[in-house]
């Protein structure tokens, strides 16, 4: 097939030109070639002038053809069923439940297959339309490829029931005579249509033997003279002997019924019974397994391998496994002759046929164009418990190096990267170290993306990664003004400085505005204010706002004066909190006692006295009215309180 070629494909960079300066590239993470024109800088006098362009060829484009969804999605699904399923897979059902997977995967690249051919069809784009077909061939190859996997390695079909295997793969995927047997048939007189031979030959060299008779049963009626000859090839079409999936007998006894078969075939082509009609005689012939006659007809079985199932078919229906690598190869040498070289699907099908399974995946990890269908069936083949003989791929095993390639492919998608974070899962030795590197260069463009990231995180105790993330969503709210989700963000990091900064701006921003904002944030904080000393002070400060509110005065009044008596309150905020003491100190109701009224009058002398801006209080006219405001407060409470105190003494 020529979508598989083995040459690396040509990478064309729109935009650029080479002739007109160098290019230069690095590979950068998920695979991304960068390439840069700025070779001829101003100044420099080549007379080129400057570039800062930077282009992005990326490798693995099919993650992006939306058509190909499907195929990655449904297929992650078919893989986790099989890690989780792993332990069930025990006796005689594990090959049956494998075989199943495998038919699974099938189904998936079908489907997917016949969406890209759909798609093809409905595009006026021909560049789309180009794109389209190229991928459905490929996806043709895939599931060729796939299912001759699946007979030999995963059902691992033994003689007899191989060759229904491989009957069934022909029928399946050589399709290009669907059309011309519905010509044929869809015509008045089919046995008089041009093609009618053509179909009989073609159902002959599938072992498809009741259509080709019943096709055969419209010409004897419209032939009478041919009656005798059809009966006689009617019969022995009839009585082939092939192998049966649920047929008792051995393979002695079926080899015994081929030969008698094929005696009787001989005959009646020695006695010149179907001389007269060249058309019967070739069928006879090829029913004989005569190599010259089935190769007449290469151009109905177009490939190499329809013509190994043929031979097979004819020739040696009791093939064994191990029989097939020379069989396959006089096929191929013979179809192709010495004009045609053998394409990359060839080649891979030869080593499936070697049982070369390392060559398989080897071969196909060269021509294919991403790691999707590697990376699955190097998965199933290990299940099946084939891979353990191969040697280690930079130190892991096939089976995760190639799992830690698509993974790595996905994650440079802006959504296939959720998918990658389960196939890093089940990549034993090196699937942590790769899922953390890569989750740190996922863009956190939302806080839903991010939440989303660092719930994965947090599943797998990945603590660095989650206090990164929560430490770059922090400073984007607070970059943005959003102190409430910075806030969040950084207790949830558990960034004590960070939880500090954002802290203080809370308090500027009330000291501003007289309010704070977030107020739901604030009340809920709970445990996380012991996160630093001024997270604490928030919460406490907030909550001595809200005994205000609730008229709770005794109880608003012992917080505050534990907030300015614990030094967790910034200096800077400490006129702020005296001055909240002034409305409690007004109230007719003797709020503070006589200890605490002096407890404040010392942090006032403190912060009068002690405070290195002490000429800003002096300069400063509201400050200073403040500050007499207070002492006068104070000393009008002393006054209340001693009194209120000496009265409850004496009486």
């Amino acid at each position: 097939m020529d979508e598989l070629d083995t040459e690396p494909p040509l990478v064309v960079v729109p935009g650029a030109d080479p002739s007109a300066r160098q290019l230069c590239f690095a590979w950068g993470p998920a695979e991304v070639l960068v390439c840069e024109t700025l070779f001829g800088r101003a100044g420099t006098g080549d007379g080129v002038p400057s570039s800062s362009r930077v282009f992005v060829v990326r490798r693995d484009q099919d993650i992006y053809i939306q058509t190909l969804r499907k195929l990655f999605n449904e297929s992650h699904g078919i893989f986790m069923g099989l890690q989780r399923s792993e332990e069930e897979l025990a006796g005689k059902s594990r090959k049956a439940q494998l075989v199943q997977v495998s038919k699974n995967y099938r189904s998936v690249i079908r489907a997917c297959m016949e969406d890209m051919h759909q798609a093809a069809i409905s595009t006026r784009d021909p560049a789309l339309q180009g794109q389209y077909s190229t991928q459905v061939s490929i996806l043709s190859a895939m599931e060729l490829i796939w299912n001759l996997c699946e007979i030999l390695f995963v059902e691992a079909a033994t003689a007899g029931a191989l060759l229904l295997r491989l009957l069934d793969w022909v029928r399946l995927h050589v399709c290009d005579v669907d059309s011309m047997v519905r010509e044929v048939l869809s015509s008045e007189s089919p046995s008089k249509h041009k093609l009618f031979w053509n179909v009989v030959d073609v159902f002959v060299l599938q072992g498809r033997m009741d259509e080709a008779r019943h096709l055969l049963s419209k010409e004897a009626s419209a032939n009478p003279t041919s009656m005798n000859m059809y009966k006689i090839l009617d019969d022995l079409m009839k009585k082939m002997p092939v192998p049966s999936l649920g047929n008792t007998q051995t393979l002695t006894e079926l080899e015994l019924k081929w030969q008698h078969w094929h005696e009787e075939c001989q005959r009646y082509l020695q006695d010149g019974t179907f001389a007269s009609n060249p058309h019967m005689e070739s069928i006879c012939k090829i029913l004989l397994g005569d190599e010259d006659a089935i190769l007449e007809k290469k151009e109905l079985m177009t490939t190499w391998y329809h013509f190994l199932v043929t031979r097979l078919l004819y020739s040696h229906p009791t093939v064994k496994p191990m029989e097939l690598r020379f069989y396959a190869q006089s096929s191929m040498d013979l179809f192709l002759g010495g004009e045609n070289s053998p394409e990359p699907l060839d080649m891979i099908l030869m080593a499936a046929f070697e049982f070369e399974m390392h060559q398989v995946i080897k071969e196909c990890s060269i021509v294919l164009s991403n790691w999707w269908f590697v990376a699955h069936l190097t998965d199933l083949l290990d299940h099946c418990k084939l891979l353990q003989s191969h040697n280690l791929y930079f130190g892991s095993n096939m089976r995760e190096f190639l799992l830690l390639e698509y993974a790595s492919g996905l994650f440079s998608h802006h959504s296939l990267w959720q998918l990658g974070v389960d196939y890093f899962d089940h990549c034993p030795e090196f699937g942590r170290v790769y899922l953390e590197l890569h989750i740190e260069r996922i863009p956190l463009s939302t806080e839903q993306k991010a939440l989303k990231v660092l719930r994965i995180c947090e599943q797998r105790q990945m603590h660095e990664q989650v206090r990164s993330i929560c430490k770059i969503m922090a400073m984007k709210a607070l970059r943005n003004n959003r102190l409430g989700s910075a806030l969040s963000w950084s207790i949830r990091a558990k960034d004590a400085a960070f939880a500090t900064l954002i802290s203080d701006r809370f308090l500027k921003d009330y000291c501003e505005r007289g309010c704070f904002s977030d107020l739901d944030l604030i009340d809920n904080l709970g445990p996380s204010m012991l996160l630093s000393d001024r997270l604490t002070f928030l919460g406490k400060y907030r909550e001595f706002h809200r005994l205000y509110g609730e008229k709770r005065f005794p109880e608003a009044a012992r917080l505050l004066l534990t907030l300015m008596t614990a030094h967790i309150a910034p200096c800077s905020f400490w006129m702020t909190l005296l001055t909240d003491a002034l409305p409690l100190l007004e109230q007719k109701e003797v709020i503070f006692s006589a200890e605490q009224t002096y407890e404040l009058m010392r942090c006032l002398e403190d912060l009068t006295a002690g405070n290195p801006d002490k000429q800003k209080f002096q300069d400063d006219d509201v400050e200073t009215t403040k500050v007499e405001m207070l002492r006068l407060a104070l000393a009008r409470n002393l006054a209340r309180v001693i009194v209120k105190e000496g009265t409850v003494e004496g009486s």
